[in-house]
C-alpha cells in the first residue's frame, strides 16, 4: 500500500501531467523551509526536506552520500550534490518525487559539492575541479535544456568549494579552498605547502573581484559560505597548517578588505581547525559558525568581528536561517532553533544529518 506521502505525490503528478492545475509551488512539496543531504539507519542516502518546525516533509533517495543542494528559485525542484570528489548530481522533483535529469561531471572534472542557480532559475552553476591543471572551473548548465552543460568558467584559484549568488544580482561568489586533489588519491590534499586560498567574484564568466587572505593564512582553506542582506559575504575556513590558527572566519565585501573575526585563543582552538558551516542571521548583524569536529556552534558580532556566545552541540555542522531564527543540525539526527544561546525548539530525527542546511 503506498503511503500517504506517496500516494499525493502519485495524485500530485497525475494532474500535472494531465495540465489540470497550476505550476507547482515549495508548497505542493509540504513547504519546506530548507534542505538537507543525510544517511537513514538502514544505511541508504536520503535528500530531505525540513520544515520551519522542524519535522520531515518528505525524503527523497540519492544513489551515494550527500554534501549540499541547490533550490531551484521559482519552482519545487531541487539539485543534490555528491560530496566531495563526486562525479553526480541528482535534480529531483520534490512535488512528485520524480528525477529529473542526472549531471555527470565531464571527462577530467570533479564535482565539489556545490552549485547555485540564476537569479532566474534559467542556469545552474557548479563548482569543479579539473584535475589534471589542478584549476578550478564553473560548469555552466542550461536548466530549460534538461541541465546541458553549455560553457565553464575559470573559477579564478584553485579547489572552488561552495558557491553563492549576491542577493538580487547575478553576481557569483566563490570559496576557492586552494587546495589542489586528484580522483586517484580520494581526497588526499596535494598541494598545502603553496596554498592560495581565495574569494573571488564572477559576472558573465568574467572576474570582477579577488579577495586574498594574509599570507601567514595561506594554509587557512575558504571552504564555505554564508550571504548578508546587504552583499556581505560570510566564510568560514579550515585549517591546514601546523599549530595554531587565529582565525577560522572572515567577512567580505567586493571592493573592500577581508575582514576576519576573532576569539579569545582557546575558543578558536576548541573548533579543532574546522569550520563544517556558516550563516548570517536574519537582521546580518550575527554571523553563526559551527565546528562538528569541535561540536560547537559560535556566534560573532558582524560589525565588530568578535565572538560573542559558544555553545556545545555534538557533531553540529549546518546552519541556516528562516524567519529570524537560527537554525542547526547533527550528524546525531538532531535539528534545534537557537536564539542565540538559548534553544526554542529541538527535534530528535532517526538521521544522520550530512554538513549542510540549505533554506529555500
Amino acid at each position: 500500500m503506498a503511503t500517504p506521502i506517496a500516494g499525493r505525490r502519485q495524485f500530485l503528478g497525475g494532474l500535472l501531467a494531465a495540465g489540470l492545475m497550476p505550476k507547482p509551488t515549495w508548497a505542493d512539496a509540504g513547504s519546506p523551509a530548507f534542505l538537507s543531504a543525510a544517511a537513514k539507519s538502514d544505511g541508504n542516502y536520503v535528500l530531505c526536506g525540513i520544515g520551519a518546525d522542524l519535522s520531515v516533509r518528505f525524503e527523497l533517495p540519492l544513489p551515494a552520500r550527500g554534501h549540499a543542494a541547490a533550490a531551484h528559485p521559482t519552482r519545487p525542484e531541487a539539485v543534490a550534490f555528491a560530496r566531495r570528489p563526486g562525479t553526480f548530481a541528482v535534480v529531483i522533483d520534490c512535488v512528485t518525487g520524480a528525477q529529473k535529469a542526472m549531471l555527470t561531471a565531464v571527462d577530467g572534472r570533479h564535482f565539489y559539492g556545490h552549485g547555485a542557480f540564476s537569479s532566474d532559475g534559467s542556469l545552474l552553476f557548479t563548482t569543479e575541479n579539473d584535475y589534471e591543471l589542478g584549476q578550478g572551473r564553473i560548469g555552466v548548465w542550461d536548466v530549460a535544456a534538461g541541465y546541458k552543460r553549455i560553457d565553464e568558467w575559470a573559477s579564478g584559484g584553485v579547489g572552488p568549494h561552495d558557491i553563492k549568488r549576491l542577493p538580487n544580482t547575478d553576481t557569483l561568489v566563490i570559496a576557492n579552498g586552494g587546495i589542489d586533489t586528484h580522483p586517484d588519491t580520494g581526497r588526499i590534499k596535494l598541494n598545502i605547502p603553496t596554498m592560495a586560498p581565495n574569494l573571488t567574484y564572477i559576472e558573465e564568466g568574467a572576474v570582477i573581484d579577488i579577495a586574498d587572505l594574509p599570507a601567514v593564512l595561506h594554509k587557512n582553506s575558504i571552504r564555505h559560505l554564508a550571504l548578508g542582506p546587504d552583499g556581505q559575504v560570510a566564510f568560514g575556513m579550515q585549517w591546514q597548517g601546523d599549530g595554531p590558527v587565529e582565525t577560522l572566519a572572515g567577512i567580505h565585501q567586493i571592493g573592500t578588505p577581508v575582514r576576519l573575526l576573532s576569539a579569545p585563543a582557546d575558543d578558536v582552538r576548541d573548533m579543532d581547525g574546522y569550520v563544517g558551516s556558516i550563516a548570517f542571521t536574519a537582521d546580518g548583524q550575527t554571523v553563526a559558525i559551527t565546528s562538528p569536529r569541535g561540536g560547537l556552534l559560535q556566534l560573532y558580532d558582524a560589525q565588530t568581528g568578535h565572538m560573542t556566545q559558544s555553545v556545545a552541540m555534538p557533531d553540529v555542522c549546518g546552519v541556516a536561517t528562516h524567519q529570524g531564527t537560527l537554525t542547526v543540525s547533527s550528524g546525531t539526527g538532531a535539528l534545534r532553533q537557537m536564539q542565540g544561546s538559548e534553544q526554542s525548539l529541538a527535534q530528535q530525527t532517526n538521521m544522520q544529518w550530512d554538513n549542510h542546511l540549505i533554506p529555500i
